[in-house]
């Protein structure tokens, strides 16, 4: 009895080892198509620039750029704190306690299976592909599930009006801009809630960004920070307005208007 529970314990390690090779390849993996997309990208980039203009073409430098700060972030902070468990869990196995040992094992399991999910989510946003392949709405309901899965904030997504689909720079445009206003959020407002709002009129795309932060203080003959000159200027880009509302103690709201259709 005593040696087929040392056996069940032996294939339960050889199991667990092999899950970590497995993450290991994955991440192996996933380092690797991002060099792929990486060099694809440069290689493409004088062509970009050639078929649009300067400035999408900046933005669209942009949201990569921060694409890939946000996984390099995500590996470093989530998945490299889980593997380090997954590993002091497996370091410090007593095969004497078969109880506590299978206690460990099944925690070491269960952290691994969370950090492939995780990779696995990470690969969906390597690029701006999700916003070309999906649309915008698709992508940035993705963008507020993973600020939802840190449940640091409560994000709410609410969209209305009959969605129109815009050509692909005019998305990677509009997303970028709220992407810019949540990352001013999580890093500078302090806040709990966060609320996104698209309205879809007949010729006018509504969009409010609001959270219920600190705000900001408006004192005369500050200039704007980098990020809300930043939403102003792409805004612009989309013959759109740009407007800020914010309270201090009680948070900030941005509005921007686009239309959905170009002047005749």
């Amino acid at each position: 009895m005593r040696n087929s529970s040392t056996e069940s314990l032996v294939i339960f390690i050889v199991i667990c080892t092999l899950l970590i090779v497995l993450l290991i390849s994955f991440v192996t993996f996933i380092v690797y198509r991002y060099q792929q997309k990486q060099n694809a990208y440069f290689k493409n980039l004088e062509e970009l620039k050639i078929v649009h203009a300067n400035e999408m073409l900046q933005s669209q430098l942009e949201i990569q750029e921060q694409t890939f700060e946000n996984i390099s972030r995500e590996i470093h902070d989530n998945i490299g704190q889980k593997l380090t468990l997954a590993k002091l869990h497996l370091n410090t196995l007593n095969i004497s306690d078969k109880s506590k040992a299978a206690i460990q094992l099944n925690d070491s399991v269960s952290i691994i299976s969370e950090a492939i999910n995780d990779l696995s989510d990470i690969s969906r946003s390597m690029s701006s592909e999700i916003i070309l392949n999906n649309g915008f709405i698709k992508g940035l309901e993705f963008e507020v599930s993973q600020l939802n899965k840190s449940c640091l904030y409560q994000v709410n997504l609410v969209v209305t009006g009959d969605p129109v689909f815009l050509n692909s720079q005019k998305e990677l445009v509009l997303f970028r801009i709220i992407q810019e206003a949540l990352n001013n959020i999580v890093k500078h407002a302090a806040a709990q809630v966060i609320q996104v709002h698209l309205h879809y009129d007949k010729s006018l795309l509504t969009l409010q960004i609001g959270d219920d932060g600190k705000g900001i203080a408006n004192e005369q003959g500050n200039k704007p920070s980098t990020g809300i000159a930043n939403m102003n200027r792409r805004a612009s880009m989309l013959d759109g307005s740009f407007a800020m509302e914010s309270v201090l103690g009680k948070g900030t709201t941005i509005i921007i208007k686009i239309p959905l259709y170009e002047k005749q």
